[in-house]
């Protein structure tokens, strides 16, 4: 049984309409180790993913040497699909929170939603941590793998 129906619970809520494209998510007080795990999560798990770092696509780097770029420099950027229809991007702002855009375009119906589900869920098992999305530039979370319920709610 999914975590969450698309029809019952959330198709109006990734409405990108209302919400806007690309949902926030993020998990803070973290570390490079914790960027690590997740870099190795999406190998792991075989997600495609393409990291950028301008206009050029890369080799993916240890989350440490990409943290330690100097400021001023391109910012890089990994995007990762879950499954069919979620995209999200991933954005090495700094070591202390691991930052992330949903990408609503093309996430549609309950594969879709089953897809977001897990990737918020590994994540979070991965961390140990809850992981909270956000309506695009928006203060309270609507949507997150809730830690302590080991679930994705709706909130």
């Amino acid at each position: 049984m999914p975590d969450l129906l698309w029809d019952d619970h959330v198709a109006w809520l990734l409405d990108p309409a209302r919400d806007g494209w690309l949902p926030d998510g993020y998990v803070a007080d973290t570390t490079p180790a914790d960027w690590q795990a997740v870099l190795d999560l999406v190998v792991e798990r075989g997600w495609e993913r393409t990291f950028v770092v301008g206009c050029f696509e890369m080799p993916l780097p240890p989350a440490a040497e990409v943290l330690s770029w100097p400021s001023g420099a391109a910012r890089p950027v990994l995007s990762v699909r879950p499954g069919p229809g979620v995209g999200v991007v991933f954005r090495f702002r700094s070591a202390e929170r691991i930052d992330f855009d949903v990408d609503l375009a093309q996430l549609r119906g309950q594969e879709g939603l089953d897809a977001l589900c897990g990737f918020l869920a590994a994540v979070g098992r991965r961390l140990g941590r809850s992981v909270p999305t956000y309506a695009e530039g928006g203060s309270g979370p609507f949507l997150g793998y809730d830690c302590e319920a080991d679930r994705v709610l709706v909130r």
